[in-house]
């Protein structure tokens, strides 16, 4: 048989998880990747003296990647040193107000006893059953299935299920499900918070998003060497299977021969050849037409939806003194709706917006840092990076903002913050073309909001898409599923029934060429 050939545009987690599940099934494939390494949003920054993660930080659904590199003939274990995080998180208030959530929920449901009394413990309890509830329907019917609908969903769950199902609570938003769990103020905008694990704003995020209190619980880990070190991984299990990777590789369009994919045109004038294009670029870039018209969709890009949050970041190498950090922190806004409706409603900045802190040197109980450390510091932003910069003036005054705030819920930033670097929505919008900076594809509002997102097809015969933005969801576990069931809709296209041996297949290769950037 002769062997098929695949283009895998962008090294993101969805592009290398395709890339490796079609390659092990005998698919000759070529990753094309503007960035001089993988990753994607996987990325990391020089501030100061040293690189540091200025993206995804948190490490989740870890069955996930086990199941990936077992199916590739390897471990996650030989690959990646992973250690549980014990303390989840830490958050934080100005009023000096803390509250840690924990890898026991025993421990958990004592911290919020003792933050908020009895009853909201047992509203917490109630809470996270509900969330495992919720995930349990979910994983295998949707999470890890292929793109489906209402119908479809319903079939897969099974009608002997149906209440499962209902419990889901699609039609019910994410902040008024809290509220039935919740008295506290500050727990509702605690969980709340998970509505921006996708970008979205839990006042129109459907309910369901409870399922994240669940995948936490199954356990956070903490990456050694920082996340960057997975998508190395993931780029080396690729290479074991076969795949060649051409970094500094530009996608310039797709090309087609009598309306089906025939191949990639990079830019500089090379043309890489294929008998199917996997886009792991946010779905906007070809929708749009950014790979090429013949690929656009104004249809297709119309039933995405709204564009998901953006971000702005700073990296430094600071000391800091007065919190006593853990590695994931939060330092909340004490008005929750008014920093939504700035974002979503008006469009701009948040006033008064919630921060992120991600302690790169310090385990989960807070060792291990001494001296300057590195820190990224993580607000909300409105995904409009391609109307233009931010005004250096706004930026300065939002940078102001920011550590005064931190300044105020007790976390001193010293000698450091000067050389801080910043990454804008304007940032972001540039490194993933189309995507007006928006970092996790379409904003999860209502309850359709799942089933619009893309699927592995387009309407272009031959071109599929996978990634965050795409089917089942954004974050980096997601990515990878939405990576795999990609990988089975394009074999199931060529009709490959039996994978070549490996050893025909072994032994992939790297090149570089001289393009700079990044890809979704």
């Amino acid at each position: 048989m002769l062997q098929r050939e695949v283009v895998v545009i962008g090294a993101g987690v969805g592009g290398l998880a395709c890339a490796i599940d079609l390659a092990r099934q005998g698919v000759k494939v070529v990753v094309v990747e503007r960035a001089q390494t993988p990753g994607g949003k996987i990325r990391e920054v020089v501030a100061g003296s040293t690189a540091m993660d200025a993206g995804p930080t948190v490490f989740t659904m870890r069955w996930v990647f086990e199941a990936l590199f077992a199916d590739a003939g390897s471990s996650l274990e030989r690959h990646v040193g992973l250690t549980p995080a014990e303390v989840l998180a830490r958050h934080a208030w100005a009023d000096g107000a803390r509250l840690d959530l924990f890898a026991d929920p025993q421990q958990s449901t004592d911290a919020v006893g003792a933050f908020a009394g009895a009853a909201e413990a047992k509203g917490y309890a109630a809470f996270r059953r509900e969330g495992a509830r919720i995930f349990a329907t979910l994983r295998d019917s949707f999470l890890n299935a292929e793109k489906t609908g209402p119908v479809g969903l319903a079939r897969n769950v099974g009608l002997l299920r149906l209440g499962d199902l209902m419990a889901i609570r699609p039609f019910e938003t994410l902040w008024d499900a809290l509220g039935r769990h919740f008295q506290n103020p500050r727990l509702r905008q605690l969980f709340g918070r998970y509505a921006t694990y996708c970008g979205s704003s839990p006042f129109t995020a459907p309910a369901t998003l409870m399922l994240i209190a669940h995948v936490e619980q199954e356990g956070v880990w903490l990456v050694r060497g920082g996340m960057k070190r997975l998508a190395e991984a993931l780029a080396a299990l690729a290479v074991s299977v076969g795949v060649e990777f051409r970094y500094g590789a530009d996608a310039e369009r797709i090309v087609l021969r009598n309306g089906h994919a025939a191949g990639v045109d990079l830019v500089g004038g090379e043309h890489v050849r294929a008998d199917g294009v996997v886009t792991n670029a946010d779905f906007r870039a070809l929708f749009s037409g950014a790979l090429g018209q013949d690929c656009a969709s104004r249809r297709a890009l119309a039933r995405a939806g709204p564009r998901s949050l953006s971000a702005i970041t700073w990296s430094l190498e600071a000391t800091t003194s007065g919190f006593p950090l853990s590695r994931h922190n939060v330092f909340f806004s004490e008005d929750y709706p008014r920093e939504f409706h700035e974002l979503f409603g008006l469009r701009r900045l948040a006033s008064a917006p919630t921060i992120y802190v991600c302690a790169q040197d310090r385990d989960d109980q807070g060792f291990g840092a001494s001296g300057p450390e590195r820190l990224l510091v993580l607000i909300n932003a409105p995904p409009n990076g391609d109307l233009g910069p931010i005004d250096q003036t706004e930026l300065s005054l939002c940078q102001d903002q920011v550590f005064q705030h931190l300044a105020r819920c007790g976390l001193a930033v010293g000698r450091g913050l000067e050389t801080a670097v910043a990454t804008t929505p304007r940032d972001f919008h540039r490194l993933f073309p189309a995507s007006g900076g928006a970092l996790y594809g379409a904003a999860t509002h209502g309850w359709a909001a799942a089933f619009r997102r893309p699927g592995p097809m387009t309407p272009t015969k031959g071109v599929y898409q996978t990634g965050g933005g795409a089917h089942p969801g954004a974050g980096v576990p997601m990515a990878a599923l939405s990576g795999r069931l990609t990988a089975a809709r394009v074999l199931k296209d060529l009709a490959l029934t039996s994978p070549s041996p490996r050893a025909a297949i072994g032994g992939g290769t790297l090149t570089r060429s001289a393009t700079m950037g990044d890809s979704a």
